[in-house]
């Protein structure tokens, strides 16, 4: 589909979403968020698609809301901005609940919502020149929107600090709380990403998305009988699939399982 704010690249099993406002720091407004919703939605059907990536062009990752959205929305009323509000949320809820792997390629500024992307994603590698801050205080505002995923990534303690003081936080701190998980010099930025992108090849696409649904099932729930129940049935399901079959026959036989490819 054609995109205004966005480029989608293709690279075999491997879609990169290129967040494309480089003159506005990938800012986002309604139509970035429209499109990166129907983006996420379309790659995580297309079957051929194994691994998306989330970039964006120029010195920034993304810059959080654009001024001009902002302005437009503290002269709306209430409903205008629920509507508004919504449909930030959807949006970065589609792309933390991708069936697929999802990595954060972040190369520079990720302020505000662009944190937020950059945790809404289930890996983020940090060029050393990127920097994250939770700003939304400075403007009389809350990062609403992005705290579920924040919070998960940093967890509570760090968000009482970041949240309040919207200090910046380059990528070395960055790691240290949880919020990436790699940080690594720019010039190997793109090498530590396809790093990641291969072991996560290795895996079976079945598997990934079980995994992913298996941490939110999971996750501050306490262990009890109906949680050890629950993760017994989920493995003996899948080992009951085509896809643990094929990749538990590959090990005995010494061979690549069927969905990795040449």
């Amino acid at each position: 589909m054609p995109f205004q704010a966005l480029e989608i690249q293709l690279t075999g099993p491997v879609a990169t979403i290129w967040m494309n406002r480089p003159d506005l720091h990938n800012a986002f407004d309604e139509t970035l968020i429209a499109e990166l919703t129907a983006a996420c939605i379309a790659l995580d059907e297309d079957k051929d698609v194994r691994v998306v990536i989330l970039a964006g062009r120029g010195k920034s990752f993304s810059a959080g809301a654009d001024l001009n959205w902002m302005k437009r929305a503290a002269n709306n009323g209430l409903d205008d901005n629920l509507n508004d509000a919504r449909a930030l949320a959807r949006m970065l809820r589609v792309l933390a609940e991708m069936k697929k792997p999802t990595i954060a390629r972040v190369q520079g500024a990720a302020l505000g919502g662009g944190m937020g992307l950059a945790a809404a994603c289930d890996i983020a590698v940090a060029s050393t020149k990127a920097v994250f801050a939770t700003s939304e205080v400075k403007f009389g505002i809350i990062p609403s929107a992005i705290s579920p995923y924040v919070l998960r990534a940093i967890g509570a303690r760090q968000a009482y600090r970041y949240f309040q003081s919207a200090e910046r936080i380059d990528a070395t701190r960055a790691r240290e709380i949880g919020l990436v998980h790699e940080a690594v010099e720019p010039e190997q930025l793109d090498a530590k990403v396809q790093e990641i992108v291969a072991s996560l090849l290795q895996g079976g696409p079945l598997s990934h998305a079980a995994a992913k649904d298996l941490i939110r099932a999971v996750n501050g729930r306490p262990i009890n009988d109906t949680l050890v129940d629950d993760t017994a049935h989920r493995i003996a399901h899948l080992r009951a699939t085509p896809e643990a079959r094929e990749g538990i026959a590959a090990f005995l036989d010494k061979r690549q399982p069927n969905w990795i490819g040449e």
